[in-house]
């Protein structure tokens, strides 16, 4: 049997469902897809850019088109999308953040997020950044909630859990704090406008 890329990507999606980012090595890969390591090799030239090829692949939705007409629907539903992709793969949060650290991942939800704010009226370096601010916003969150649910699955979460974690759900969590930048972007927008 030939191996092909795309068998690379998808044996790695199985690992990382199945035992994490942690187990995720080439040598457990190459056992499952039963080559020798160095047929990987041929591949990718590293694990860092086989992690990137997944990414993008966690990360593939990003590209869907968005029904949101407005700016600030549009940031809302990329978000969504975004936090979405990340949750559907064990560890996705904390792959794709190394993965966007290093550069080695596509950068095109970025992107979206950017051109939603500059057609709102940002100057691009302001959207930029603004995008980015979001990304890691959705990441930060993400990598929490994802610790959070593995630690839970394994008993380990402790008792003490502050009020407000007792009463909303992570959802709602993320949704004030994406409700918070979306204000923070119309405030900005607001005051290029006086």
């Amino acid at each position: 049997m030939q191996l092909h890329r795309t068998d690379v990507i998808d044996g790695a999606i199985t690992i990382l469902d199945r035992y994490g980012l942690a187990d995720l090595t080439m040598r457990r890969l190459a056992g499952s897809l039963r080559v020798q390591p160095g047929a990987l090799y041929w591949h990718f030239p590293n694990k860092q850019a086989l992690l990137g090829a997944v990414a993008d692949t966690i990360l593939a939705p990003m590209a869907d088109p968005v029904e949101a007409d407005d700016w600030s629907g549009q940031i809302s539903e990329l978000a969504h999308r975004l936090r979405t992709c990340l949750l559907t793969y064990r560890d996705g949060a904390e792959l794709v953040s190394s993965t966007y650290a290093s550069r080695l991942t596509t950068s095109k939800g970025r992107e979206r997020m950017a051109s939603a704010v500059i057609r709102a009226g940002m100057p691009r370096t302001e959207a930029e950044l603004a995008a980015s601010t979001l990304l890691y916003y959705v990441l930060g969150q993400t990598v929490d909630e994802q610790s959070r649910m593995q630690m839970d699955s394994a008993g380990a979460l402790a008792d003490d859990a502050t009020p407000w974690e007792e009463t909303v759900d992570a959802t709602a969590r993320f949704d004030f704090g994406l409700r918070l930048f979306v204000a923070g972007v119309r405030h900005l927008l607001g005051a290029r406008i006086r």
